[in-house]
C-alpha cells in the first residue's frame, strides 16, 4: 500500500517512508473500527486508505485547523476525512449484513 501511496502523491524517494507508513496505519485503524472492528480491511474498500492518507499527508502542519485564509485565498478542512466515503462504507457494511443470511426458529 506504500507503493500505491507513493504514487498517487508523487514521492519517489523513500525519505518519507516511516511517515507515509505511519499515515496508512492511522488510517487502515480508523477504517477498521467504522467497518465495526474487522480484522482487515477488504480489498474493495483500499482505495479509501489511499485517499484519506493522502489528505492526512497533505495537511500536515495544518492539524486541528478548519479553515485558514491567506490574502484572499481560503482553505477548510473536513473534520471527518472519511466523510465523503460514508456511503460506501455503509454500503458495503449493508452487504455484508445481507449475505449472512438468518435463523428463524418456530
Amino acid at each position: 500500500m506504500l507503493e500505491k501511496l507513493k504514487l498517487y502523491l508523487g514521492i519517489t524517494d523513500s525519505g518519507r517512508d516511516d511517515l507515509l507508513n505511519l499515515i496508512i496505519s492511522g488510517t487502515q485503524s480508523r477504517l477498521k473500527v467504522l467497518l465495526g472492528g474487522t480484522d482487515e480491511v477488504p480489498d474493495a474498500l483500499e482505495y479509501i486508505i489511499i485517499d484519506v492518507a493522502a489528505v492526512r499527508y497533505n495537511r500536515i502542519g495544518s492539524e486541528g485547523l478548519s479553515s485558514h485564509t491567506v490574502e484572499g485565498e481560503t482553505m477548510s478542512w473536513s473534520e471527518n476525512d472519511f466523510e465523503p466515503f460514508m456511503d460506501d462504507i455503509n454500503a458495503y457494511l449493508e452487504s455484508q449484513h445481507e449475505s449472512r443470511g438468518v435463523i428463524r426458529f418456530l
